[in-house]
């Protein structure tokens, strides 16, 4: 039996929702918005998503049991980069090159996102974490233009990219805390493949700076964020982007060796911990009722056979491949959604969902109408409102039919109902790490995931008109003009 069929699901079939209806969300005050994005965890690593994880995630199970679980929702793409930039756009992010990251700033000015959207509807807006969105860099001891305060957040604290990308050095608002004038070398872990384990790259780093201590200060500023607005008429919106359980891996004492997934497992559970400490920060401050906390992951885990062999932990949850992956593992993603007194608790939804989705979301609840047209203008352009789910109420707004993205190496993917095609060989992916290279003649991947979650059983040369359907489809959606993108490709 696979996690999609277990007791918990069931859930689904009963539950409904009985608390006000859209207008009543709309007409009284908003609420706060707390999205814990985590980076790297899998749809089979928490608890509530899988119920034989050998990872304890008691605070995310809590949200499953006050809230509503997401079993179809999807990251913009299967790589860090690729999803935070749909995130916070309501773009797919295979529309301008991503790739450019590392020293541009992907947001162009002006463009509405997330924050800027919730900003002008009246939220405070803050961001603790990993930003990897860009920056306009010209140095570090200079101002860092294009992140997160120049694109909608009123506050920032975090760092550029991942703990295992140099250099290494915090940022407040546009400035570094200290600039990475210090060296360190690169780490591997033995036992774990050279991209898993404590690893990292050798780089600049800021002085005093130690890896380990980044996920505990994260959880830090960000409930500070949260006793600072305690008392405000003002809502809040938090943005805390955990670097974390992506490597390096680096539990502390108290959680070494108490998961039963090594490492991997030991960090996941501290994640869940700083969860937990936030959780505890909105009661304090007397705001959980008053608060929608949304928690999700960026992408797929590194998490290979070997590692299920060896721990008995399937961190896909019955899905293949794993992160960069066209495959389900890369970007289908454990997701829950917590909003007393509106989200029916124990829920569950099946509905196919994007974070690109996240935009027109705020749009309507917000009933701010700045995307309402999006045919006239260029704001997200691929987003559809998920309230509607939310509330248990019918919406106005228009609903996702299908879903498109790319995988890490490049392979276009779309998704209709129940019919997923991959237009090329193979995950598109990490997984293809030591595989030969792939013919140039394709006929693509074409799934049921109805009856083949898993996506073993290719169907391409059973069903030709529904392939050739799927990429008439996929071709309309590339064929979407492409963002104004006047940075250098």
């Amino acid at each position: 039996m696979t996690v999609f069929e277990k007791p918990f699901l069931c859930l689904a079939l009963v539950a409904f929702f009985c608390f006000g209806c859209f207008e009543n969300v709309r007409s009284a005050e908003l609420p706060n918005i707390v999205l814990i994005l985590v980076d790297d965890m899998g749809y089979g690593d928490p608890g509530c998503f899988n119920p034989d994880s050998k990872i304890p995630t008691p605070n995310i199970d809590s949200l499953a049991a006050a809230g509503m679980r997401f079993t179809d929702a999807h990251a913009s793409g299967p790589l860090c980069h690729m999803s935070r930039y749909g995130l916070m756009t309501g773009r797919y992010p295979f529309r301008i090159n991503v790739g450019r990251w590392p020293k541009q700033a992907l947001i162009e000015p002006g463009e509405v996102t997330l924050p800027s959207l919730l900003r002008d509807a009246g939220y405070r807006t803050a961001m603790v974490g990993k930003w990897h969105v860009g920056f306009d860099e010209d140095g570090y001891d200079k101002p860092l233009p294009g992140g997160p305060v120049d694109r909608g957040f009123d506050s920032f604290f975090g760092i550029r990219a991942s703990t295992d990308i140099p250099p290494y050095f915090y940022i407040r608002d546009r400035m570094a805390v200290a600039p990475p004038s210090d060296s360190i070398a690169a780490n591997q872990s033995d036992g774990w493949s050279p991209i898993q384990g404590a690893f990292w790259r050798a780089g600049g780093i800021a002085p005093g700076l130690q890896l380990e201590d980044v996920l505990p200060r994260f959880t830090e500023e960000a409930c500070q964020v949260i006793r600072s607005h305690e008392g405000r008429d003002q809502p809040l919106m938090l943005y805390l982007a955990y670097p974390a359980p992506h490597t390096p891996w680096l539990p502390s004492e108290e959680f070494a060796g108490k998961s039963g997934a090594g490492m991997y497992g030991d960090f996941a559970m501290m994640v869940d911990a700083m969860i937990g400490k936030v959780l505890k920060q909105l009661d304090a401050a007397n705001m959980t009722d008053d608060t929608m906390v949304i928690f999700t992951s960026d992408n797929g885990p590194v998490w290979y056979e070997a590692d299920v062999e060896r721990f008995g932990h399937d961190s896909s949850g019955d899905l293949r491949g794993m992160k960069a992956d066209a495959w389900e593992c890369g970007h289908r993603m454990p997701m829950v959604v917590r909003w007393p007194g509106v989200v029916a608790a124990g829920s569950a939804s099946g509905k196919m969902i994007s974070f690109v989705d996240f935009l027109a979301t705020a749009d309507e609840l917000t009933g701010s109408k700045v995307y309402q047209n999006k045919d006239k203008t260029d704001v997200g352009p691929d987003s559809f409102s998920f309230l509607g789910e939310l509330t248990g109420k019918p919406s106005d707004a228009p609903q996702r039919t299908s879903l498109a993205l790319k995988s890490g190496k490049g392979l276009m993917t779309i998704r209709r109902g129940d019919w997923k095609f991959i237009d090329g060989d193979g995950s598109g992916g990490f997984s293809d790490r030591g595989t030969k290279g792939k013919s140039e003649i394709s006929k693509g991947q074409l799934y049921n995931l109805a009856d083949d979650i898993g996506e073993t059983n290719n169907l391409v040369d059973q069903y030709p008109e529904m392939v050739r359907s799927l990429r008439a489809e996929l071709a309309k959606v590339e064929a979407v003009p492409r963002h104004r993108d006047v940075r250098a490709e």
